[in-house]
C-alpha cells in the first residue's frame, strides 16, 4: 500500500518527501525538478512500540512501514500529455491514496508555475486534469460494453449504468470519491482504479509563522472544499526541512517549541497517511523481536497471519490474542494469560488495532 505526493511543480513535494523519508530526493527552485518518481519506505511512529520494548526487552524492535511516492508536478493539459502528463498520471494511478501539496505562502524568491499564489486555483488545475483522465478511462469502458448492452446482457447493463453515473458526476467537475455506491457497486468501481476515487489528504504548505494556525491562503482553501470527503493538514515544509537537518534531538525539540509545535508535522503526516490508506497495526512481542505489522482494517486473523508468511495463513489453526492495553496493564504475556486476558480466536476473528498476537499453524 502506498501514498503518492502530488501537486503543481515547485510547491514543496520533494522537500516534503525528504522530510518524511530522509531519502534526499532532488529538490530545487524550478519546475519539473522531479521526473522519475522517488519512492521511500517510511517507518510509522508508534509510542506503543516503545512501551512494549520496555516491558519485553527484545533483541530488536521493528516498526510498521508505509510507502510514499514523490510524483513529478502536474500542469494544465497533463491529461493530454502536457509536461510528461501521461507518465505522471500513470504514476498516480499506481498509488492507493493521494497526498496533495498546495502552496499557501508568499515568497517572491520561489517561482510559482502559475505566477501567483492561489491554492484554490491550484487545486482546481490538478482536479480537472485528474477528472479528465478518469473521464477518458470511463468513456472507453462505456464504448467497449455498448454492444453487450444492446444484446440485453444484464451484467453489462449494470456496469453501463454505474459508468454513466460516474460520467455525469465527472462532467460536473466532481471527484468519484464523492459519489455514493452500494457495497457491491463499490467493489466494481474500486477495480477500475480511477484516480479521483482515491482518498486524499490536502497538505497546505505554509511559512514558519503560519505553522500552527495557518493563514488567509489556508482559510480560503478550506472554504472552497464544501462537501468534499477529504482531510486538510497545515505544514511548514521548509521549516520541517530545517528541523530535519538538526542532529541533536534536544535541538529539534527546542526548535519545535519555539514555533509552537509539540511534534514534527512530518510525524503527524506519516500517521495520517497510514490512516488514509485504511491501515492498522498488530504486534508480535517476544525476546527475539517486538514488531509492528501492517494490515488493512477489517482483516481476518488468517489473512493477518499471512502478512508474516504465507504458510501461516495456509496452515492457520488459531490466534492467541491479548489487547495492547491488557498487555501493558499486566506487564507480560504470562501474567495476562494468568489473568484470563489471553483469548483464543479462530478464522473468523477480525483484528483490532493494537492486538498482540501469537499464531498457531500447521503446514
Amino acid at each position: 500500500m502506498k501514498a503518492g505526493i502530488v501537486g503543481l511543480p515547485n510547491v514543496g513535494k520533494s522537500t516534503l518527501f525528504n522530510c518524511l523519508s530522509n531519502a534526499k530526493a532532488q529538490s530545487a527552485n524550478f519546475p519539473f525538478c522531479t521526473i522519475e518518481p522517488n519512492i521511500g519506505i517510511i517507518s510509522v511512529p508508534d509510542n506503543r512500540l516503545e512501551k512494549l520494548e520496555e516491558l519485553v526487552n527484545p533483541e530488536k524492535v521493528i516498526p510498521a512501514n508505509v510507502e510514499i511516492v514523490d510524483i513529478a508536478g502536474l500542469v494544465k493539459g497533463a491529461s493530454k500529455g502536457e509536461g510528461l502528463g501521461n507518465q505522471f498520471l500513470a504514476n498516480i494511478r499506481e498509488t492507493d491514496a493521494i497526498i496533495h501539496v498546495l502552496r499557501c505562502f508568499d515568497d517572491d524568491n520561489i517561482v510559482h508555475v502559475e505566477s501567483s499564489v492561489n491554492p484554490v486555483r491550484d487545486k482546481e488545475i490538478i482536479d480537472i486534469e485528474l477528472q479528465l483522465k478518469d473521464l477518458e478511462t470511463v468513456e472507453k469502458r462505456v464504448e467497449k460494453i455498448n454492444r453487450l448492452v444492446k444484446t440485453g446482457n444484464k451484467e453489462a447493463l449494470k456496469e453501463f449504468n454505474i459508468l454513466n453515473k460516474i460520467v455525469k458526476h465527472l462532467h460536473s467537475f466532481n471527484p468519484v470519491r464523492s459519489l455514493d455506491f452500494s457495497e457491491e457497486d463499490k467493489l466494481y468501481v474500486d477495480s477500475i482504479q480511477l484516480i479521483t476515487n482515491k482518498p486524499v489528504l490536502y497538505v497546505c504548505n505554509v511559512d514558519e509563522p503560519s505553522a500552527v494556525i495557518g493563514n488567509n491562503h489556508v482559510e480560503d482553501f478550506k472554504s472552497s472544499l464544501n462537501e468534499e470527503n477529504a482531510e486538510i493538514m497545515i505544514l511548514a515544509i521548509g521549516t520541517e526541512a530545517d528541523i530535519n537537518e538538526l542532529d541533536n534531538f534536544e535541538d529539534r525539540q527546542a526548535f519545535l517549541m519555539d514555533i509552537g509545535l509539540s511534534e514534527p508535522g512530518s510525524v503527524k503526516l506519516i500517521k495520517k497517511a497510514y490512516d488514509l490508506l485504511d491501515l492498522q497495526t498488530y504486534f508480535t512481542a517476544g525476546v527475539k523481536e517486538v514488531r509492528a505489522w501492517t494490515i488493512i482494517k477489517g482483516m481476518s486473523a488468517p489473512k493477518a497471519a499471512g502478512v508474516i508468511h504465507s504458510d501461516f495463513e495456509k496452515g492457520f489453526i488459531r490466534a492467541e490474542v491479548i489487547s495492547y492495553d491488557d498487555f501493558v496493564k499486566y506487564g507480560s504475556e504470562s501474567k495476562a494469560r494468568d489473568a484470563g486476558k489471553l483469548n483464543i480466536e479462530g478464522k473468523d476473528y477480525i483484528l483490532t488495532d493494537g492486538d498482540i498476537l501469537h499464531f498457531r499453524f500447521n503446514v
